[in-house]
């Protein structure tokens, strides 16, 4: 089979005007990138206020596996196969990062038969809304730093501060550093460090935000730490609110490419969904629900991750809720989970053990999946399980998935062949997402704002995780008082902690029982409006691999992007 790049490379492109147009979209609501990809001006939601929404399906999946699961794949996939049937269906979804672009993970443009293109636009440079998010929020570092050399007229404690710089790359090496070496012209020293720009609070902001001047609003809020007498030091105390605002202004509008069916695709923000909210942006869901029948967008990493996010902080910011729920699933990760081999990040992947058949450790590793479609049923939504498949699965090691996920709750388990197949392949997956659309829904929240912090921290890990209890470290104590204290007690809860375990250690894996959830941390975003504990070791600054992705990728004699997957 052709890579994914031979495959996007070969794909016969509409220029897209032609795509909005089929969509709805206006001439003058275009701002053109090229001839295939553009920003779409937010004032066609004024013009389409009237027009009624349509049914939106939220995609998430098991806890995922270095394999990984697909979840980008089908949700792309998932949209063509409802095109396939003549539904008018528009995905959204979250723009790359360079980091794992270069790194282990990949792109997130899908793969095989079910990508959005251009593909080396997507995962590179993109319209640079990233680069647009890392200027704003560096912005507001140096500003920090600025403030403290010029004799610190906000009496801002050093050892408060909070906010750190960010880079688009992975580069474990500048995670803790020193700033401010040398003569005294080069600031105070102090230590400090990188996150990936990824997980800015600037970029979850971008995916929260309802327009220019609640992003203005939002960014000016950002707390950066505290003044000597305990009070919380915010951008618009330094000053640069307006200018952040200002760098961010193009980025706010979302982006309009296609899927190799040359149907339409929102690519909009891109926060990680292990320290973040893990979704894309509310503003591309909004406009795309004006324009479609079907709205499939995804949720980063697991259903205990992202789609919690999704449900318990952008449903209730955007006032909105999923119509039904996708978890994607695979043979490989049920073998994995039920402890058929070991496969750690960046390390060569065990072919003889993921083809082999072992229907013994997939019905053991299903139990993850169980867990993870009770937590969907658990929000009152239709849940129907994609089972993605592949090549040296066995129809044994298919059933066991499928009668576990229904036993569980699940309205249907559906093989999805649309790597391979495209729409006609997620044809089937497509018929049952749209039944489960019908189907009344009873949806509710995990937590109620009031109450206090740590019952909603103590409710996500027992009830989502599985966890027996919260331990907290007395730094998380003394801030989760402070923060009641402060008036931000009633904010909801967007937990940290690592995406390859139910719990917070990645080496447990399948269903975990009898462990409890450790709170080292607990940190304010409240430009974003959330709280984020750190649970266990978790970093914001990937690293790179012995052989990252990087290496394999070059130009040719023609010009043309190679080795990009």
């Amino acid at each position: 089979m052709l890579s994914d790049l031979e495959i996007a490379q070969q794909a016969t492109l509409l220029p897209i005007t032609q795509v909005a147009s089929a969509m709805g979209l206006q001439e003058d609501e275009l701002e053109l990138y090229g001839r295939y990809k553009a920003k779409v001006e937010l004032s066609v939601l004024d013009r389409l206020a009237g027009q009624p929404d349509g049914k939106l399906v939220l995609v998430t999946a098991i806890t995922p596996t270095p394999l990984g699961e697909g979840k980008t794949v089908t949700t792309l996939g998932l949209t063509q196969g409802l095109r396939y049937l003549g539904k008018r269906a528009i995905s959204t979804i979250r723009q790359p990062s360079m980091g794992p672009v270069f790194g282990i993970k990949g792109g997130a443009a899908g793969g095989g038969h079910a990508q959005v293109v251009p593909m080396e636009d997507l995962n590179l440079h993109f319209t640079g809304d990233i680069h647009a998010v890392a200027a704003a929020n560096n912005l507001l570092a140096a500003a920090i730093d600025a403030s403290l050399w010029h004799n610190n007229p906000l009496r801002i404690d050093p050892y408060s501060i909070s906010w750190r710089r960010v880079v688009d790359m992975n580069d474990n090496f500048l995670r803790n550093i020193v700033g401010g070496l040398g003569t005294e012209r080069d600031g105070r020293p102090r230590q400090t460090g990188f996150d990936i720009a990824v997980a800015s609070e600037v970029m979850a902001i971008l995916a929260l935000t309802s327009g220019l001047q609640d992003l203005r609003q939002r960014l000016g809020r950002i707390w950066i730490g505290f003044d000597t007498s305990g009070e919380p030091v915010t951008a618009d105390d330094l000053g640069v609110g307006g200018a952040m605002t200002v760098l961010m202004k193009d980025a706010l509008k979302p982006n309009l490419i296609q899927g190799l069916d040359n149907g339409p695709c929102f690519v909009h923000a891109g926060p990680f969904a292990n320290i973040a909210i893990g979704t894309n942006s509310i503003l591309a869901d909004r406009v795309a629900l004006k324009l479609g029948e079907y709205v499939v967008t995804e949720a980063g990493f697991g259903a205990d991750i992202g789609a919690e996010k999704f449900l318990d902080i952008k449903c209730r910011v955007a006032n909105m809720q999923p119509n039904a729920v996708v978890i994607v699933a695979t043979v490989k990760a049920m073998k994995l989970h039920g402890g058929a081999f070991k496969f750690p990040p960046g390390k060569k992947p065990p072919t003889e053990e993921i083809q082999t058949p072992n229907p013994v450790a997939v019905e053991k590793g299903v139990e993850n999946l169980v867990k993870h479609v009770e937590n969907m049923c658990g929000f009152g939504l239709p849940v129907v399980v994609a089972i993605n498949r592949f090549p040296y699965d066995t129809p044994e090691e298919v059933e066991i998935i499928r009668q576990a996920a229904v036993g569980a709750g699940a309205l249907a388990a559906v093989e999805s062949f649309v790597h391979a197949k495209g729409g006609e392949g997620g044809a089937e997956l497509a018929e049952a997402v749209a039944e489960a659309c019908e189907r009344p829904s009873d949806f509710r929240y995990l937590y109620e704002l009031d109450m206090p912090i740590k019952q909603k921290i103590e409710t996500i890990a027992t009830r989502i995780y599985g966890a027996d209890g919260v331990d907290y470290e007395p730094d998380a104590e003394r801030k989760i008082a402070a923060f009641e204290a402060q008036g931000l007690g009633n904010l909801p809860i967007c937990m940290a902690k690592t995406h390859l375990s139910l719990s917070h250690d990645p080496n447990l894996k399948g269903r975990p029982t009898g462990w409890r959830l450790p709170v080292r941390d607990v940190r304010p975003s409240v430009g974003a409006g959330f709280l984020y504990p750190l649970c266990g070791t978790m970093s914001t600054m990937p690293g790179l691999p012995s052989r990252p992705a990087a290496v394999d990728v070059d130009i040719d004699e023609a010009g043309n992007v190679v080795g990009l997957f």
